[in-house]
C-alpha cells in the first residue's frame, strides 16, 4: 500500500516541477479554493513602541501597543480578487506601520525587491492560489498557526499556508517580531515574545466563525519552532506541533530543562503529537535533548533530502538568486518543498483531523521502514503513557469514577511530583461537589485531602464531615467534626454541626 503511495507522490512531484522562472511547489492543491484576508490588529495587553523613537529620539505618537498584522488563509467559495506574488510581498511594508499610504507601500515594496535580480522580478507578476477576501466556505475547519523563523515575514511560507488551506485548514500567520522592534532578539525574551504572538492568534481564532478551535496546531520554522514549543507548553489549546528545519537551532538550551531554560517547558506540558522535520546534515545533531524529554507524546522524526534552509521556505526559494541554490535547479528545490508540505499535511490530517487514511499512510511508512518520496528517513518515538497532568487526572477520574481517586492520584503523582492537590484546592473542589449534590464524590475528594494532610487543616475534616452528613453517614460526620475541633478548637462550623447533631462537647 505504501509503495503505491510513494509512487503516486513521486509522480505528483515530477508532474508539478517548477521552471527556472516560476517557483511552483511540487504538491497537489486540495479540493478547496483558498481565500486570503489581511487583518491589522494590536495586542494591547503588551507594549511595543518605546516612549521615544529609537532613531530620532522624538516622542512616540500613536498607538504603542504591539502591532500584529495577521494573515489568514482559509477554505473559500465563489470568487475573490485574483492575486500575484507581489501582493504577498506588499504585506511586508505594513507589518509594523499600518497607516502607510498605497504609494508608500509601493515604494517600500520596490525597494525590497529592487536589488534581487531578474529571477525575482519574474516571480512578482506570477499568480498565486489565493483569492483576496473571497467568501468563507461554510463549515468548521481546524486551525494552523504558522510561526515564521527569526525576524521573518508572515508570508515566509505563503505557499505552504495556501496548500494547507486548500486541504481544509484555516491558517493564520503574523511576523516574527522582537520584543520591541521588528528585529528579533536571539534570547529567551525574544522567543517568548513570539510565543505570546502565537497565543494571541489562538485567541483570535476563537473569533472566526469557520474555526474549529478544539483542533489547533502550530507549524514553526526554525526560530519559530522554539516559540511554538514555548507556546504549547503554556497553552493546552494547542493540540499538535510541527517543527521545520531542525527547529531549535542554537537555542535548544531554552527548552531542555537546563539553567537557561524556561521552567514551564516540561515533558508533562508537551504531551501532544510532534512532527520534527530536519534536513540530512542536521540529523541527530539539533534539538536531541528536547526530543529525549518529550516522552508523553508521539514524536515523528522526518529527515528531508534537503541541501539547506531554502528548502523549508517558499519566500527564500522565490527571492533567492540562482547562486544560492548550490548547483540545484529550482525544480529540484520545489520537489523537496513539495515533499515537506505533503508530510506536514499528512501529519496534521492524521493527528489533528483524526483522518483514518492519513493515519494508515503514516503507520504503513513506519511499518515498512520506507520513508516517503523526498525523505531519507522516517521514524516515530511512541508516547510512554499519557502525560501525568491535571488534565489526565481529571480524564481518568471521569472514566473510572471518584471511588478510584486515590489510586489515580498516587500513580500520576509518582510520575510527576509536581502534580499535587493542595489543601485549599481539595476543600474548594469538595465544596463545589456538595453544591452539585454529589455528596459521595465530595467524600472521596475530602478523604484524599485528609489522607494527604492528616495532621493539619481542620477545614478538610470539617468538609469531610459535611459530605458524610449530606450522605446520611451521621457517625462518620461526627467523627470528622470532632477531628476538626481537635486540630482547631475555634472551628465554629464543626462546633455548630456537632450541636445540631445532638453531640455534647467533651462527651465521647
Amino acid at each position: 500500500m505504501f509503495r503505491t503511495l510513494t509512487t503516486f507522490l513521486l509522480a505528483l512531484v515530477l508532474a508539478h516541477a517548477a521552471t527556472a522562472a516560476d517557483f511552483t511547489p511540487a504538491a497537489p492543491s486540495g479540493p478547496y479554493r483558498v481565500g486570503f484576508h489581511v487583518r491589522q490588529q494590536y495586542d494591547r495587553a503588551r507594549v511595543y513602541q518605546h516612549p521615544r523613537n529609537p532613531v530620532t529620539a522624538q516622542a512616540t505618537s500613536g498607538d504603542r501597543a504591539r502591532p500584529l498584522q495577521t494573515l489568514v488563509w482559509y477554505p473559500a467559495i465563489g470568487t475573490g480578487g485574483a492575486m500575484t506574488w507581489r501582493d504577498y510581498v506588499t504585506t511586508v511594508a505594513t507589518e509594523e506601520e499600518f497607516s502607510r499610504t498605497p504609494d508608500q507601500v509601493r515604494r517600500a515594496t520596490d525597494a525590497l525587491v529592487g536589488t534581487r535580480g531578474p529571477q525575482v522580478q519574474g516571480e512578482l507578476p506570477g499568480p498565486v492560489r489565493a483569492l483576496r477576501d473571497a467568501p468563507e466556505r461554510p463549515g468548521k475547519f481546524p486551525v494552523v498557526i504558522y510561526a515564521p523563523s527569526h525576524s521573518a515575514y508572515a508570508v515566509e511560507n505563503a505557499d505552504l499556508c495556501e496548500y494547507l488551506a486548500s486541504h481544509g485548514y484555516i491558517v493564520i500567520a503574523t511576523p516574527s517580531l522582537g520584543p520591541r522592534s521588528h528585529a528579533m532578539t536571539a534570547d529567551l525574551e525574544g522567543a517568548e515574545a513570539q510565543a505570546g504572538d502565537i497565543g494571541f492568534l489562538v485567541g483570535y481564532a476563537h473569533t472566526l466563525a469557520q474555526a474549529d478551535t478544539s483542533r489547533i496546531a502550530v507549524v514553526g520554522h526554525s526560530w519559530g519552532s522554539l516559540a511554538s514549543v514555548l507556546a504549547a507548553a503554556r497553552d493546552d489549546r494547542i493540540r499538535a506541533l510541527v517543527t521545520l528545519d531542525g527547529s531549535l537551532r542554537a537555542a535548544y538550551d531554552y527548552v531542555n530543562g537546563g539553567p537557561r531554560a524556561a521552567r514551564y517547558v516540561t515533558p508533562e506540558r508537551l504531551g501532544i503529537p510532534l512532527l520534527y522535520m530536519t534536513r540530512l546534515q542536521d540529523e541527530g545533531t539539533i534539538g536531541t535533548e528536547l526530543l529525549a524529554r518529550v516522552r508523553y507524546a508521539d514524536v515523528y522524526l522526518a529527515t528531508l533530502a534537503a541541501a539547506n534552509r531554502l528548502d523549508f521556505s517558499s519566500w527564500s526559494q522565490r527571492m533567492a538568486p540562482d547562486a544560492a541554490l548550490e548547483g540545484r535547479t529550482r525544480a529540484q528545490v520545489a520537489q523537496a518543498y513539495g515533499a515537506m508540505a505533503r508530510m506536514v499535511e499528512r501529519f496534521l490530517d492524521a493527528r489533528l483531523k483524526n483522518d483514518a487514511p492519513a493515519r494508515r499512510q503514516l503507520d504503513d511508512a513506519l511499518a515498512a521502514t520506507r520513508p516517503p518520496a523526498g525523505f531519507v528517513s522516517f521514524a516515530v518515538h511512541r508516547a510512554a503513557s499519557a502525560p501525568p497532568t491535571l488534565d489526565t487526572f481529571l480524564d481518568q477520574l471521569g472514566q473510572q469514577g471518584f471511588e478510584h481517586i486515590a489510586a489515580i492520584y498516587d500513580r500520576l503523582h509518582a510520575q510527576n511530583p509536581d502534580l499535587t492537590v493542595d489543601p485549599l484546592q481539595a476543600h474548594d473542589w469538595g465544596m463545589k461537589l456538595l453544591r452539585e449534590r454529589r455528596a459521595a464524590d465530595a467524600m472521596q475528594v475530602f478523604r484524599l485531602g485528609v489522607r494527604l494532610y492528616p495532621e493539619r487543616f481542620d477545614f478538610l475534616y470539617d468538609g469531610l464531615g459535611q459530605a458524610c452528613e449530606a450522605a446520611g453517614e451521621r457517625d462518620a460526620a461526627i467523627s470528622n467534626y470532632r477531628q476538626a475541633l481537635a486540630l482547631e478548637p475555634g472551628q465554629m462550623h464543626a462546633r455548630e454541626r456537632l450541636g445540631a447533631l445532638g453531640v455534647q462537647l467533651g462527651v465521647q
